[in-house]
C-alpha cells in the first residue's frame, strides 16, 4: 500500500488543516465564479404602460375637467390623470369637451346629438 503521508499526529494535524483552508479557498472561488455566470436580473424599472384616456382638470373653484384625451394625445397638459373608457363617455355626456387633436369622441363611438 501506498503510505507517503508523515507518521506523527501533529504532521499529520497540521496537513489536515492546510488543506481545509485550501477546500475553503477554492469553494470561495466557486461560488464567485458561479455569481459572475448567473444572468443579472434587469434593474431598470419599467415605464407604466400609458393609460387609455386621461382628463385634463380645469382651473378655478370646481376645478371640473376641463378636456378628455386619448392616452397618447401629445396635447395633453402635465396634469392630466388617466381615466377609464367609461368615466371618459361619461365626461363627454356630461359637456366635458373632446380635445379637437386626439378626437377622443371619435375613437369612443360617443355622437354628441345635443350639439
Amino acid at each position: 500500500m501506498f503510505d507517503d503521508l508523515p507518521p506523527d499526529l501533529d504532521r499529520l494535524r497540521t496537513l489536515r488543516t492546510w488543506h481545509q483552508m485550501w477546500l475553503h479557498r477554492i469553494d470561495r472561488k466557486i461560488a464567485l465564479l458561479q455569481r459572475q455566470t448567473e444572468p443579472k436580473p434587469d434593474r431598470r424599472r419599467a415605464r407604466p404602460s400609458a393609460p387609455e384616456w386621461t382628463a385634463e382638470p380645469g382651473t378655478g373653484p370646481g376645478r371640473s375637467p376641463a378636456c378628455v384625451h386619448h392616452g397618447a394625445c401629445v396635447l395633453a397638459g402635465p396634469r392630466r390623470r388617466p381615466i377609464g373608457r367609461d368615466e371618459a363617455r361619461r365626461l363627454l355626456a356630461d359637456g366635458v369637451p373632446a380635445c379637437r387633436s386626439c378626437r377622443p369622441d371619435n375613437r369612443l363611438a360617443f355622437l354628441d346629438l345635443g350639439a
